[in-house]
């Protein structure tokens, strides 16, 4: 097969690695840059034109898009979607997972456990948000922020109400949520590929950090989910679509709680704690469905 990784980086752990795995299977793998893709609309006949070529012999890609760069990326995954060519992830379904707000009111419809969470058009009245998710602490989160950043732990009414003032005078639109004291600065990582798990952790933020993020500082130690984690996963994957993507759970009380759903999560942290083939297992799930 033909396949392509849409990704503005060759060197990430990631691309590399889905391009080893690709090569070790006898495919041809190459990485495109997808803000290098001209866009050709044409009736009954839509294609991609890059640096000296269409791209019209490609039968799979896999997506890598940045949070910087969703808008022309999904209009490059949906370019390659109208000319049926496989992909592991649909455009769609990128933006919904990267719209925060709209991705909860579609898990919550689902029945999924997450934490209290509310989300006000510039509410002034921050006490009445307070009391929503239970009072302080909150954890407060700007609708696009990714990788920890825009992630907010307010610990008093004060700092609340600061940091809701600082985000509504710069127009930025965010979420207060519930703070779940007893996860400690963890959390969990669930990699699913083709509708199942194949490799967890567990992360745990640096010393007087709430966030876990690997990149900041984190570490990860491997875990076995149990059955409630296990079918969160699953189910938070199948309610936004999509088949390969990173569940991120909080562990509480009341059960495991959903965080957040990565459409492109990384491959170096999962692979390098859980010792699984993660980018072996992306190149099946392309094998086994391409049309």
């Amino acid at each position: 097969m033909n396949i392509v990784i849409l990704s503005r980086n060759a060197n990430l752990y990631s691309t590399k690695r889905l391009v080893d795995e690709g090569l070790k299977r006898n495919h041809a793998v190459e990485v495109i840059d997808p803000l290098k893709c001209d866009i050709i609309i044409e009736k009954e006949k839509p294609t991609i034109y890059y640096q000296d070529r269409y791209l019209d012999y490609v039968d799979a890609i896999i997506p890598r898009i940045g949070a910087s760069v969703t808008f022309f990326g999904c209009a490059v995954v949906r370019q390659f979607e109208m000319m049926n060519v496989f992909t592991t992830v649909t455009s769609d379904a990128i933006l919904r997972s990267r719209d925060k707000l709209r991705s909860f009111q579609r898990l919550s419809k689902e029945g999924i456990g997450m934490p209290k969470t509310v989300f006000t058009n510039y509410s002034r009245d921050v006490v009445e948000v307070l009391e929503h998710v239970g009072g302080t602490p909150v954890v407060i989160k700007l609708l696009e922020g990714t990788q920890g950043l825009g992630v907010v732990l307010a610990e008093t009414k004060n700092a609340a109400e600061s940091v809701l003032e600082a985000f509504n005078g710069l127009q930025a639109r965010a979420l207060v949520q519930e703070y779940i004291a007893e996860a400690k600065g963890s959390d969990l990582r669930a990699l699913i590929v083709d509708g199942q798990v194949v490799g967890a952790m567990k992360r745990q933020g640096k010393e007087g950090e709430f966030r876990s993020n690997l990149h900041r500082g984190g570490s990860s130690e491997y875990i076995r989910l149990n059955e409630q984690e296990l079918k969160l996963a699953i189910k938070a994957s199948r309610a936004l679509q999509l088949p390969v993507c990173g569940v991120d759970m909080l562990q509480s009380k009341r059960g495991p709680l959903l965080m957040e759903v990565n459409s492109t999560p990384g491959l170096e942290g999962i692979e390098g704690t859980t010792g699984k083939n993660i980018a072996r297992a992306i190149i099946t799930f392309i094998e086994r469905n391409r049309k």
